[in-house]
């Protein structure tokens, strides 16, 4: 039975062979996973279609492969009856037991003999405060009797065992390591290269207070996950407001083609997810049209399916505006890069308590700052300003977003 590379998707052609699962003679079951494909925008696992053994390997790990080639053989065969009587411990022959010898042994009497040299009590003392040990010592004295003075010298002078050495050569090559890009990592490289070249990328900054939303999910916190078995989060306030605000400036959620602008009228709001492969977007279709619980019902899916490799093309395409939170990190303030071919991004940061003047006097209040990055082609700076007041307004009026105001 052939192993070939499956279909990955519109647009992708090729991929590169991250990790065979099984090795050459090793037993597969149907529908174990075989190997993983790792292609520039998802990773993708082959599952055997038949039972028997994986008689070859094809293609080594880090070979770049082709859909549809073959990258392995299974040889189909029914799983083998195991002899039980093959594993059956063999019976044992009793032995018969010693009977003590009245011989007298011979005892080595210098094995016996105290290893440590003669010290005296004072060099003895001076030893055990200071870590030493006796026979690390020269003695200077009668018959090489240890001194209080040998031991106070002999923790004068450092050992050459703590001496710090240079490293050798073969030494100074292990302090480097070079490992090749994966193939996702070279697409993230090459689409925000694309789009520091391409856009006209500008950011400006407002921040936000948070005291109503923080009161708010404080108060629903458990309900809200007893109903709906998910947490309340931040996320879906501000996706909740982020498609508000769109809806009065529809310029952020266009993308520019060619000479022309395309206008979205939906609403597919890309979540930026951090994994150990690497960043990626996966899409909240039709946001619009979604509650508070079903937001972040979405984006609790989609961050698990990225955590675990199990993101599909679908996921991560078609998205119209991105969101990315910093904050989870710890970041109080950044730059965030716009993800191509779309006109904006919003940065959400670090949540954090600083003195705030509200009606003329000194308030401590949790305070967050948000940044838009956007596409000045497309967008003017009254746009952005203005659509980030709008999200501003939205977080710290939630009220407003159930109005529809």
């Amino acid at each position: 039975m052939e192993i070939k590379v499956p279909t990955l998707g519109e647009s992708i052609t090729e991929s590169t062979i991250a990790r065979w699962h099984k090795k050459k003679g090793d037993w597969v079951e149907m529908d174990e996973a075989l190997v993983e494909l790792e292609t520039d925008k998802i990773t993708v696992e082959v599952n055997a279609q038949g039972t028997g053994v994986l008689e070859k390997i094809e293609s080594d790990e880090g070979a770049i492969v082709s859909v549809g080639s073959i990258i392995g053989y299974i040889k189909v065969q029914d799983k083998p009856v195991v002899d039980t009587q093959i594993n059956k411990p063999a019976q044992e022959t009793p032995v018969a037991p010693q009977t003590p010898s009245n011989k007298p042994q011979h005892v080595d009497t210098a094995i016996t003999l105290s290893q440590e040299p003669i010290a005296s009590p004072a060099a003895q003392k001076q030893a055990a405060d200071r870590g030493i040990t006796l026979a690390a010592i020269a003695g200077t004295g009668k018959k090489g009797r240890i001194t209080k003075e040998d031991v106070i010298l002999t923790a004068s002078v450092p050992s050459p065992s703590s001496q710090p050495m240079p490293p050798s050569p073969q030494n100074r090559q292990d302090r480097e390591e070079r490992v090749p890009l994966s193939r996702l990592r070279q697409k993230i490289a090459e689409r925000l290269k694309l789009s520091q070249n391409t856009a006209a990328m500008l950011t400006t900054f407002n921040e936000v207070d948070m005291s109503t939303v923080m009161q708010l999910r404080h108060e629903y916190k458990e309900q809200f996950e007893k109903e709906y078995g998910v947490k309340l989060g931040f996320m879906s306030f501000f996706t909740k407001a982020t498609i508000a605000a769109l809806k009065k400036l529809p310029t952020l959620n266009a993308e520019i083609q060619g000479t022309d602008i395309i206008y979205k009228n939906f609403y597919n709001i890309g979540i930026a997810v951090g994994t150990n492969a690497g960043l990626v977007v996966p899409v909240v279709k039709d946001a619009d049209q979604l509650n508070f619980a079903q937001v972040e019902q979405e984006i609790a899916l989609l961050g698990k399916k990225a955590r675990g490799g199990q993101l599909s093309i679908n996921d991560l395409s078609g998205g119209t505006f991105t969101i990315s939170n910093g904050g989870v990190y710890g970041s109080l303030l950044s730059t965030p890069i716009l993800n191509p071919p779309q006109s904006g991004i919003l940065g959400l940061h670090k949540i954090e308590k600083r003195a705030v003047v509200i009606n003329d006097t000194i308030e401590i209040r949790p305070m967050m700052y948000l940044a838009l990055t956007y596409d000045h082609r497309l967008i003017d700076g009254k746009e952005a300003v203005t659509f980030l007041v709008y999200v501003k307004e939205y977080i710290e009026s939630p009220n407003r977003l159930l109005l529809d105001l």
